[in-house]
């Protein structure tokens, strides 16, 4: 809540005309879906059984209702556009940022339904793998420091490669000048040679990582550039030179690391492709069997396409008679494509817009940072899809659901902002972790009745555990919205109102 206070939404919704009610009763759903993401029904059980948030924000927690959770979420996604350029600007300004990398991708959920009259939900290829479920697209441009600078959906059928144009252009409206030749970190996906035509043309740097590996390249003359990544591993980055390229910078990156996972997984590739050769040239001698020569070459085309790495490495033969069946199927590696295979394991290549600078080492090492960055909007994806529960979407309606994941977003900004000030106190946990150490703190309510019949009424916050102390210094918020709160009622009216427990414990 204090959070939320600080970005000041409250006084935002103010400006945009909405009345005391409403606005209140954002503030319970958007810090009830950072601390509790669950679905409107059980976010109302959760406000009114669980938690103190109406006592904080002041709406009445009579009137908290499925139905009405439903109908602000809709009212804050009509406000998107403005809300999202005010929050960005606001970080901005409390953190002292400058958006000089910016920082896109894309993900998608899933729904769960057949969604048929949906104009959203399209069948595609789902980060989860849940390809027998229709999805939709997030966009996100977000910052170094993970706050979102522009988001937009599309349909669940939408390439990654396909936005990048629409989101720059979005992106161009709603940034300062400061802001108008950041360098745009985008992942391989979306880094076709179309859309680095168009970050030039719009005055955009970029550093992305090359879509294929370089086959015809020359290494430059100075010494390699030795550098650890955050888990201490040795990375080796060595500047090359590709002909009829001179508008870019490469950068090859060779990581031993990486060649032990690659050599991993491509031997596990080759054993399971090898297994299921084994199978198709079982079932040729079996009764029953897959015999013919047409079929045979499907179930090895789709063996192919399901092992694309490992096939390129075997050759097949195989051999039919006269009545086009099969007779055996012969294959085995091939020494020059292993060989091949194994000197790519762990190497890859950066490329970028940015000038070679005076010192190469620098340039290097800047350009492997720059890249890097791209963990922290993976970062924020991962928080948004795991702890703020925003997959699968069960709302039946586009609207419904473009306003939940827009309540998603908002409350990402919350938790963001309690990260981002953690950071600097180097309090790196993650979000789940931070709720589950502030959930010790709690309110208590004790009623007891006195000899004039009379019921007394106290409520008094619980003392924060040390954890949660380090949390509230280091966010330099207060320990508790009050200390101790008194009232008295005659016994009558304290019934009517449905209190009967003498004992009232609820959490805060």
């Amino acid at each position: 809540m204090q959070a939320l206070q600080e970005l000041c939404i409250d006084n935002f919704l103010r400006s945009r005309g909405w009345d005391e009610e409403n606005i209140q009763l954002a503030m319970c759903h958007i810090v009830s879906r950072a601390v509790y993401p669950a679905s409107e029904l059980k976010t109302a059980s959760f406000i009114m059984e669980n938690s103190s948030i109406c006592e904080l924000t002041g709406y009445p927690v009579k009137q908290i209702s499925k139905d009405k959770l439903y109908d602000i979420s809709k009212l804050l996604y009509r406000e998107k556009g403005n809300l999202e350029t005010y929050l960005s600007e606001k970080t901005n300004e409390l953190f002292d940022l400058e958006d000089k990398i910016i920082l896109y991708d894309l993900t998608n959920t899933y729904f769960e339904g057949a969604k048929r009259t949906s104009k959203l939900a399209r069948f595609g290829r789902s980060k989860e793998k849940r390809n027998d479920c229709p999805l939709m697209v997030l966009a996100l441009v977000v910052n170094v420091e993970g706050f979102i600078k522009y988001s937009a959906v599309y349909k669940g059928n939408t390439a990654d490669c396909k936005t990048l144009g629409d989101m720059i252009d979005n992106l161009r409206t709603v940034t300062s000048v400061s802001e108008k030749r950041a360098i745009v970190v985008i992942d391989a996906g979306i880094a076709t040679a179309e859309n680095l035509e168009i970050l030039r043309q719009k005055g955009y740097d970029y550093v992305c990582v090359s879509r294929s590996n370089l086959k015809k390249y020359t290494e430059a003359t100075s010494a390699p550039v030795s550098i650890k990544d955050n888990k201490g591993r040795v990375i080796e980055l060595r500047e090359v030179v590709v002909e009829n390229c001179d508008s870019e910078y490469y950068l090859k990156v060779d990581s031993p690391q990486k060649v032990l996972k690659e050599s991993s997984m491509n031997n596990l590739f080759v054993q399971r492709f090898e297994e299921e050769l084994t199978k198709i040239a079982a079932c040729i001698h079996k009764k029953g069997g897959v015999k013919s020569y047409g079929k045979v070459c499907e179930r090895i085309g789709r063996l192919k396409a399901k092992y694309r790495s490992a096939n390129k490495m075997f050759f097949i033969e195989i051999e039919k008679d006269s009545q086009d069946k099969c007779r055996s199927i012969k294959w085995g590696l091939i020494p020059q494509a292993v060989i091949e295979n194994r000197e790519e394991q762990g190497v890859y290549f950066l490329k970028t817009s940015l000038k070679k600078g005076c010192d190469s080492n620098s340039q290097e090492a800047l350009i492997w940072t720059v890249y890097n960055c791209i963990r922290n909007i993976e970062s924020s994806i991962r928080t948004l899809k795991t702890d703020l529960d925003l997959r699968p979407v069960y709302h039946q309606k586009d609207e419904a659901c473009e306003a939940h994941l827009h309540l998603g977003l908002l409350a990402y900004w919350l938790v963001n902002t309690v990260r981002h000030k953690l950071k600097k106190h180097n309090i790196k946990s993650g979000w789940i972790e931070i709720v589950r150490i502030m959930n010790t703190q709690k309110i208590v309510t004790t009623c007891v009745e006195n000899d004039k019949n009379q019921i007394i009424r106290i409520r008094k916050c619980s003392e924060p555990k040390e954890k949660a102390k380090l949390i509230y210094d280091a966010l330099g918020y207060k320990y508790s919205p009050f200390l101790r709160k008194k009232s008295v009622v005659n016994k009558n009216d304290f019934l009517k109102n449905g209190c009967v427990d003498m004992l009232d414990f609820s959490s805060g």
